[in-house]
């Protein structure tokens, strides 16, 4: 049964694998903290669990078969900018129930991600310098 409901919520963005996967799930995902009462109720009434951690304090997390495209506050995608921990966001996220080997439940369906204030996320690995290399 599809569900058809979305709500806009404030979030901030934690480990966010918008376009490469996540190597535990093999999907792109991202995690959706420190959610305020009235989107984890929002979200509560659509059938989804909010799980509640003390570093994400109220989170949900958002996962695709498909990459995840970040758009900037004027409708620009990010493409290729690796949104890191602490990005501040807007998405709009929808429900979707399932049924998969006897189980069911029902997921949270990323709509839209809007980052608001951006922080870029660095993976590259300090370079140490010898003193007579250093310009």
């Amino acid at each position: 049964m599809e569900q058809t409901q979305r709500v806009k919520i404030k979030a901030d963005v934690m480990w966010a694998n918008l376009d490469k996967p996540n190597e535990m799930s093999g999907k792109y995902q991202v995690d959706l903290c420190n959610l305020s009462d009235p989107a984890v109720q929002a979200l509560e009434s659509m059938g989804l669990t909010v799980r509640q951690k003390e570093d994400k304090g109220y989170f949900i997390t958002c996962k695709s078969n498909q990459p995840i495209r970040p758009f900037d506050k004027t409708g620009e995608t990010l493409d290729g900018v690796a949104v890191g921990n602490g990005s501040k966001a807007v998405a709009m996220v929808g429900s979707y129930a399932w049924t998969f080997k006897n189980k069911e439940g029902v997921s949270p369906s990323l709509k839209k991600l809007v980052i608001d204030e951006l922080v870029t996320y660095d993976d590259a690995e300090p370079v140490a310098l010898d003193d007579d290399e250093i310009l």
